[in-house]
């Protein structure tokens, strides 16, 4: 294995570990909210508090990855975001929790700017397209760690426990890792300060990533409720279209990359938006089990390739450093994921749960319009890439 090579196992390691946490607490929020007698609302307002510490991490995350490299902010910040999440577990009341979910998602946004930060580094050396498959270790972790989470709940480990075996889990694969996190070979050309207006790259791609989150958004929170009120599906089977959706966004990412490399990234998410559009579309119109599942597979396939292909095409901005593009880019698609669920109710509450979807649906078709319209826009030139070993 050369050099590369061994760059690129050792940050897809790391991403793996930060999807691992990630999921690790989300399989626990049940726990969570028994411990501390919490009400769906009560919890519901607690969770928003991770999403704005996310938020506040985006221009901070920029703007220390511009100033200090990714690798220091990667060192630094993946032992401070493992040791965060035992932090959660041991908790012991509501108002000490807040502030540790503010700091869980801070850092958690500081990892995601850094680690597609070097990944884009490592692409430019390469000389090919690889962001996504970093992507899809980042989903298959969420696997993984909704599986070891069903274990611990199974053999009755407390959360506090399980956070704890994680972290030791994560330190494992920071510290084996650590010594291929190298600073960015190249030199960026632009601003480090998140004070000028998106570029026209950056505004489209931008709000490409803005739609791709808030249908992203949507099938995590509400894929379940649409196959038990809508599909009407045996208990058994509610989260049937789920792990149709997220099975084949986890595969998709990893192909991603060879199908970009082939017919271009800007092709592959025209493609993606038309995927997206069918699948909801099928699952409207025909609200049966197996093609509600084949239309979330579609969408599973069509999401996959919108945020790593987006990540990649900022990176090339001419205007911002990489790590403040993803900033920029990330914080506009932020906004959809937090959209969307609400949304999806909202349009729920006035009509149906159908009409939701079919709404939604239409934003496959902005992804595509958005992608093909003045596509003299993406035509920036390339960086100059690096094949130094």
């Amino acid at each position: 294995m050369n050099y590369l090579s061994k760059r690129r196992t050792a940050l897809g390691a790391m991403f793996f570990f930060v999807g691992l946490c990630f999921a690790s607490w989300a399989a626990r929020i049940p726990d969570i909210q028994a411990k501390f007698e919490l009400s769906e609302g009560q919890l519901g307002t607690m969770l928003l508090f991770l999403p704005l510490g996310s938020l506040l991490g985006l221009p901070l995350a920029g703007w220390a990855v511009h100033q200090y490299g990714s690798r220091r902010v990667i060192m630094i910040g993946s032992f401070a975001y493992a040791m965060t999440l035992p932090l959660i577990g041991l908790s012991p009341s509501v108002f000490l929790l807040i502030p540790v979910l503010i700091l869980y998602g801070l850092l958690g946004n500081v990892m995601n700017i850094s680690l597609n930060t070097q990944a884009l580094d490592l692409e430019d050396q390469m000389g090919k397209s690889i962001l996504a498959s970093f992507h899809g270790l980042w989903s298959t972790a969420g696997f993984v760690g909704a599986g070891l989470g069903a274990g611990m709940i199974f053999i009755n480990i407390l959360p506090e426990l399980h956070f704890l075996i994680i972290m030791g889990i994560s330190f494992f694969i920071i510290i084996a890792a650590q010594r291929f996190i190298l600073k960015e070979q190249k030199v960026s050309e632009g601003s480090g300060l998140v004070i000028k207006k998106p570029d026209s790259l950056l505004l489209r791609i931008g709000l490409i990533a803005f739609l791709g989150m808030m249908c992203e958004g949507c099938m995590f929170d509400w894929s379940g409720v649409y196959f038990k009120k809508v599909i009407l599906v045996d208990p058994s089977m509610i989260a049937l279209g789920y792990v149709a959706f997220m099975g084949a966004m986890a595969s998709g990412r990893f192909v991603t990359d060879k199908i970009a490399a082939r017919f271009t990234k800007v092709a592959v998410i025209q493609v993606s938006g038309v995927l997206i559009f069918v699948g909801l579309a099928l699952s409207v119109a025909f609200p049966t089990v197996w093609s509600a599942t084949l239309g979330f597979l579609l969408v599973g396939f069509g999401i996959a390739s919108i945020i790593p292909l987006s990540y990649s095409i900022a990176g090339r901005s001419k205007l911002y450093s990489p790590s403040v593009a993803l900033a920029l880019v990330s914080t506009i698609s932020f906004f959809g994921f937090l959209l969307g669920p609400p949304l999806i109710g909202f349009i729920a509450e006035l009509f149906d749960l159908k009409t939701s979807f079919a709404l939604i649906a239409v934003s496959g078709i902005g992804i595509t319009l958005l992608s093909s319209i003045r596509k003299q826009v993406f035509l920036i030139p390339q960086k100059v890439k690096s094949m130094a070993a």
